[in-house]
């Protein structure tokens, strides 16, 4: 049997609009267009690289209401796949969930139409899909698991947070084991979950998570059974199962969120996959750089001159930029903001110029070390510090010394 070429993408998160611009040629924010912009890279992909089956590992978009123009754009990308005849399988990430419990999901629309080879999946199930060539491949389908429908029964109500955790993390391992009890050993297997794994290491999706996450032991998902182990909802590129069979893979997601991820690869897996046997490689996308430049200036006699050629050194074209520089207190005067944006000028966008300056201390301790002072020895030092009048020190510190007072 021939291999089945599989594209493994997720965490598209369209909808993001933090350090963008209004692009004048859409009438979009340019960051949402970034984000749309690499989802067509991988539909380009799979349409030229003879693609039997995509799978999305969940979290369409920022959102769990995205506008009707977000789900049009994405909509059309998607569609190019299911008319060329590349089955898509839909999972339903955290993001994807509706806010209430007989909702739609943002991407039930598919389901709803009735869109030939789109797969929704919404539940925990086992799929029995044909791809492009006719080649037969079970796939199941592990969303994220929402605990109010894991423990909605009476019996749960007076458990404490670790062992609700505790239990719903049980809950999805033997999920996934009855899935596993499913399978047919003579085809093709891969399992596809949208959730985070024990092992691996976490990024910038804490800052967009909903709510308290499930993690589940990886130790679940090391089943020989599968073939292959599509995951998303960690925007890491990584791989859990150390090179061995199967694979457990988080593609990553395909642009950068925030300067947490500057450093990361941005990209989407194809894994060639047959019975027992699974090759992938990671294909990068072209996501929009992320460039910090830190500058110490506490030493240069120029630091304004020193700063600019820093700026130099880095390239910033097309980037989104932030500058964080170190100087003295006398130093500050002699940076401009105006020059410095100059210099950025080929930047996508400049998210920051931080200053952290360094002021000394008008009133020194002396040779008096902290440890061998009051709370209010401590407290008046800081006030003379700060230039505070006489009077008004001996006013805070008696307001002060009643609140330090033992109660009784």
């Amino acid at each position: 049997m021939a291999r089945i070429r599989v594209l493994h993408f997720a965490d598209l998160h369209v909808g993001m609009e933090t350090y963008g611009r209004l692009d004048p040629a859409t009438g979009l924010n340019g960051r949402v267009m970034d984000f749309l912009r690499r989802l067509s890279d991988v539909v380009d992909y799979a349409l030229g690289n003879e693609i039997d089956l995509v799978l999305f590992a969940g979290d369409a978009y920022k959102n769990r209401d995205p506008n009707s123009t977000y789900r049009r754009e994405f909509a059309r990308r998607i569609k190019r796949l299911a008319d060329a005849g590349i089955p898509v399988v839909l999972l339903v990430g955290n993001h994807d969930l509706p806010a209430q419990e007989r909702r739609a999901s943002s991407v039930e629309i598919f389901r709803t139409l009735d869109v030939p080879n789109i797969v929704v999946a919404s539940h925990d199930r086992l799929h029995h899909i044909e791809t492009r060539r006719g080649a037969p491949i079970q796939v199941a389908t592990v969303p994220y698991p929402v605990r109010q429908r894991l423990l909605a029964h009476d019996e749960y109500k007076d458990k404490t947070i670790a062992e609700l955790d505790r239990l719903v993390q049980e809950l999805v391992a033997e999920n996934i084991g009855a899935l596993a009890g499913q399978v047919d050993p003579d085809l093709p297997a891969v399992l596809v979950g949208h959730f985070s794994v024990s092992e691996a290491k976490l990024g910038s999706e804490r800052t967009v998570m909903l709510g308290r996450d499930v993690v589940v032991l990886k130790s679940v998902l090391a089943d020989p059974l599968w073939d292959y182990v599509a995951l998303g909802h960690i925007h890491r590129h990584q791989e859990l199962n150390k090179g061995q069979h199967p694979p457990i893979v988080y593609c990553g997601s395909l642009e950068r969120i925030d300067f947490g991820e500057e450093k990361e690869r941005k990209g989407f897996v194809v894994a060639e996959i047959e019975r027992g046997h699974t090759h992938w490689e990671f294909q990068p996308t072209a996501a929009r750089p992320f460039v910090t430049i830190r500058a110490d200036l506490r030493e240069a006699a120029d630091p304004q001159a020193s700063l600019l050629e820093t700026i130099a050194q880095h390239k910033v074209s097309d980037a989104v930029v932030r500058v964080i520089v170190q100087a003295h207190a006398e130093q500050e005067g002699l940076l401009r903001d105006a020059d410095i944006r100059q210099a950025l000028d080929e930047a996508y966008y400049v998210a920051g110029i931080a200053k952290e300056i360094e002021r000394p201390y008008r009133q020194r301790l002396g040779g008096e070390s902290p440890e061998e002072l009051t709370p209010l020895e401590l407290l008046a030092r800081y006030f003379e510090s700060r230039g505070v009048p006489e009077r008004r020190i001996e006013a805070l510190l008696d307001h002060a010394g009643e609140i330090l007072r033992p109660a009784g």
